[in-house]
């Protein structure tokens, strides 16, 4: 049991802090920009709501190299993982291009906001610049899946790092400006500029990595040249378009639920952003032993060690649970402080207050669906999950919300009006979704279990 811990444990943390230092982008951006002037907060808010979810939607589907190499890495077959990541490229390419002109051509979808002329102007410029550093940002998470695949987070980590050390420099002189350099101040179109040179940066050292790293050469990655296979490419999407399905639907479920809270005022727009940040950031640890356990898990698949894939799994959903269960009782017994360090406004407080209750109950959900979909993801099995997600996130969360919070039919009871009855909504979604892939999974485990006994008694 133990053995099986520590390793999930060795390959979680590195992971945990390359995540960290992603949030922090974020933080740092809101942040940064905010001090700028309201205006360009707006348009970063409004830019990047949609472009996070273009990036996340395409993303996902790479995503998919992780538990393919992973399963080739455990069967010893290294130049077969090379030919994958040859496939991947071209398939990250091919998905930069829808990308980066729905980034550059944004207004049919800014539209939709009903912005200002002005904000929307600002807004289309912020996502012009980020659509050129789309395909750098696709072209690393290629590397950033096949490093996590072979266990290798810690070289992915440094460059997370590494990029978020730039980030700090390149913030404070392209949104305030530096006069003696002749460097306006851009606001938010300067935050554009730095994301887009640092995605150009980590993809460089990627590319890099994966040529000269001793542990990533071996698989010949740049060896030899090779055009699109589409049978390999169908593989990856077969796999990776459910996978990004998934990720599509955590993220519109979040920022639909957002919009709606918006109407019911900033007061409480603003402890909705309380909870969801502090949502976020608990997210991480477990997440990245889903990220760990599905890189074992798959690996060990790929050895044909079913029941050391079978162990590991249970291990890392155990263990997600278990610190879940932990992280939200100091979280909840925080709560003070929590309060203290996120908002000095006694009305933002007062509607914060009953959502870090929900918050906890949501997390340890939170924490057994994200390994439960990761492992299935190392049994390359997507497509049912997927469905799981948007019943549960679409269907109880954002629907149950929107019935809860506006009392639509006059049944829910006042304590659950506002922004609370959308939070407890998505807890009930989390949670319908957590059982649902739990049970999925130890259904999923038993079929390959079975079809591995058969297979041997016949051979």
């Amino acid at each position: 049991m133990w053995h099986d811990i520590k390793r999930i444990a060795a390959l979680a943390w590195p992971v945990l802090i390359g995540q960290l230092a992603v949030i922090a982008f974020g933080v740092m951006d809101t942040a940064m920009v905010g001090r700028a002037s309201a205006f360009d907060l707006a348009s970063l808010a409004l830019g990047g709501s949609i472009y996070i979810t273009v990036y996340v939607g395409l993303m996902g589907i790479l995503v998919a190299l992780s538990p393919i190499a992973a399963q080739l890495y455990g069967a010893g077959e290294r130049i077969a993982i090379g030919e994958e990541v040859r496939q991947t490229f071209w398939l990250a390419l091919f998905l930069a291009v829808p990308g980066f002109l729905v980034l550059s051509h944004p207004q049919f979808i800014l539209r939709l906001s009903e912005a200002t002329p002005e904000l929307e102007a600002r807004a289309t410029a912020y996502l012009h610049i980020l659509a050129y550093g789309l395909p750098a940002a696709m072209l690393f998470r290629v590397y950033s899946s096949l490093s996590t695949a072979v266990a290798q987070p810690r070289i992915v980590m440094m460059i997370q790092v590494t990029g978020l050390v730039l980030k700090v420099p390149l913030n404070l002189a392209l949104i305030y400006g530096v006069d003696r350099l002749g460097i306006p101040a851009l606001g938010s179109t300067g935050c554009a500029i730095a994301t887009t040179a640092i995605n150009w940066v980590s993809c460089g050292l990627g590319l890099l990595l994966m040529a000269r790293h001793p542990k990533l050469r071996e698989f010949g990655v740049f060896t030899k040249f090779c055009w699109p296979q589409w049978q390999a490419i169908r593989a990856l999407l077969k796999l990776g378009v459910p996978m990004g399905l998934s990720y599509l639907i955590e993220v519109t479920a979040y920022s639909f639920m957002a919009i709606f809270i918006a109407r019911l005022g900033d007061v409480t727009l603003a402890g909705h952003q309380i909870a969801a940040n502090l949502g976020a950031l608990m997210y991480m640890l477990p997440m990245s032993i889903g990220i760990a356990t599905a890189t074992l898990t798959a690996q060990a698949i790929g050895s044909r060690d079913y029941q050391a894939a079978q162990r590991v799994g249970r291990r890392g959903v155990e263990l997600a649970g278990t610190l879940g269960l932990l992280v939200a009782l100091l979280m909840w017994l925080g709560r003070p402080l929590v309060l203290a360090a996120y908002t000095s406004d006694p009305l933002v407080a007062a509607v914060t207050a009953p959502l870090l209750t929900i918050v906890a109950v949501y997390h340890v959900f939170d924490a057994l669906q994200v390994n439960a979909v990761f492992v299935l993801r190392a049994w390359k099995v997507a497509v049912v999950p997927t469905v799981i997600y948007a019943l549960s996130l679409w269907g109880v969360g954002l629907g149950g919300g929107y019935v809860l919070g506006f009392d639509v039919g006059g049944l829910s009871p006042a304590w659950l009006h506002g922004a609370t009855g959308f939070w407890a909504a998505n807890s009930a979604s989390v949670a319908v979704a957590a059982i649902g892939l739990l049970m999925y999974l130890r259904w999923v485990v038993h079929v390959k279990g079975m079809a591995t006994s058969a297979t041997n008694a016949q051979a």
